[in-house]
């Protein structure tokens, strides 16, 4: 029987239907595969585009053939001299069967493939990990202008936005449907109806000729007035569309506690949650700008890699990162040109009288400058229910409990496990906070 392959490529923008089926067949693998590449890969490249290694198995490509208990057959066998209708046959030995791939030996095996998947692919496989498909549609509240943007030809518009190549490209193919004489035609008939003109020893039969090519020069002339070179029909406007963009960059602080108190599990679920947080503030914005800010009992900005994978621990003191976050928006990002965001994430446990320090500094120089603010406490799954519902947990929240009373962009939400993280950042991320004048 014949093997029916769709070898079709991808159109651009879409995706063909078993291209889709098989993202259907193979995505719990599929998921597996992106999970363990968030762990590894670097923050900004988990809304890029993926290859995906795939085992062979359950990839095969479908084959039809005829159902073996249906339909009537008729079979042509080769005779033998050994067995007889009915006989039994001895099974081979090893388990016999048919050919396989399976074992050692000769021939060759399939290696395991590369699956492309696209930015938007590996969102949705993401994004469907927590159960929030849409969350990236989500955006914040922000003034928004707006340029043109070239998207194709309309028959309308001013004499400055006329496109000359694709009006010339309509008016030629008209003048060849129509049959307009062209220059060259005109320019052979007139000299040939000169050099008549000129001959002195013309003829009965000339002059018939030279009447005739007049003729025809007048009816060419008729024709060619008619069909004009270039009709309005053939005109095409360059066409231009409104498109929205942001009117500032913005800038993202992660400010993260290290210290001795977060263990890989803590540091797991802030990494997640950074992660979302950055595949938000990119879609949103046309250009945005990661600041990593570390801190123990000191404060101090790394790179991606240190802010994640470094092992140093220590004693803690928040108020550090927030005066390192104030130090480099002075020196780098001034409030007026920047949409200011920050992150952060603690366990909460703080230095006695720190806690205010941190309060205070957010009330009265922090919250001036950002347009949005989100606190991320890690708590014990065995905490949840205790501090779950209530005021009640560690000296950090209950101070910046006190801030998200009085100021309206600053959220804050605990975090107990990975489930947690997708309604955590719906509830922070949702809100539109109203526009504030700057202190």
């Amino acid at each position: 029987m014949p093997n029916f392959i769709d070898r079709r490529l991808n159109p651009k923008d879409k995706s063909l239907g078993n291209r889709q089926r098989f993202l259907k067949r193979a995505r719990e693998e599929l998921k597996r595969a992106i999970a363990d590449q968030v762990k590894s890969d670097r923050i900004a490249d988990v809304g890029s585009a993926h290859g995906v290694p795939m085992p062979k198995r359950g990839a095969d490509e479908p084959t039809f053939r005829q159902a073996s208990g249906t339909g009537d057959r008729e079979y042509i066998l080769p005779g033998n001299r050994e067995y007889m209708a009915g006989d039994r046959l001895p099974r081979p030995e090893g388990g016999g069967g048919g050919g396989g791939s399976a074992g050692s030996g000769g021939g060759g095996s399939d290696d395991d493939f590369q699956f492309v998947l696209s930015r938007d692919e590996v969102l949705d496989l993401f994004f469907e990990d927590l159960e929030l498909p849409d969350m990236v549609k989500l955006n914040l509240k922000e003034t928004v202008i707006y340029k043109a943007r070239r998207v194709g030809f309309t028959t309308a518009g001013t004499p400055t936005n006329i496109n000359v190549g694709r009006t010339m490209r309509n008016s030629f193919g008209r003048r060849m449907a129509l049959g307009r004489p062209s220059d060259s035609e005109m320019q052979a008939l007139a000299d040939e109806i000169a050099a008549l003109e000129n001959d002195p020893n013309n003829s009965r039969q000339s002059a018939h000729q030279l009447k005739v090519l007049r003729e025809q020069l007048d009816l060419l002339e008729r024709r060619r007035r008619r069909i004009a070179y270039v009709d309005p029909v053939d005109v095409r406007f360059n066409r231009f569309e409104r498109q929205p963009l942001p009117n500032a960059s913005a800038v993202m602080f992660c400010l993260m506690d290290v210290s001795a108190s977060m263990g890989e599990r803590e540091k797991d679920l802030a990494k997640r949650f950074f992660v979302l947080l950055h595949l938000f503030l990119k879609r949103r914005y046309e250009r945005i700008d990661i600041v990593f800010i570390r801190h123990t009992d000191e404060a101090r900005e790394v790179d991606e890699e240190t802010f994640f994978y470094s092992k140093q621990s220590g004693g803690t003191v928040v108020s550090t990162a927030l005066e390192e976050m104030l130090r480099i928006i002075d020196e780098r990002y001034p409030a007026e040109m920047w949409n200011i965001y920050a992150a952060q994430a603690s366990d909460g446990d703080n230095t006695s009288g720190d806690s205010e320090r941190c309060a205070a500094l957010l009330r009265e120089r922090v919250m001036r400058l950002c347009q949005y603010y989100a606190y991320v406490e890690i708590i014990d799954e065995r905490e949840t229910e205790i501090f779950g519902t209530t005021d009640n947990g560690t000296s950090l929240w209950r101070a910046y409990r006190a801030v998200d009373g009085e100021i309206p962009n600053f959220q804050m939400a605990r975090i107990a496990r990975p489930a947690n993280i997708y309604p955590v950042f719906r509830r922070l991320f949702t809100r539109q906070p109203a526009v504030r004048a700057r202190g």
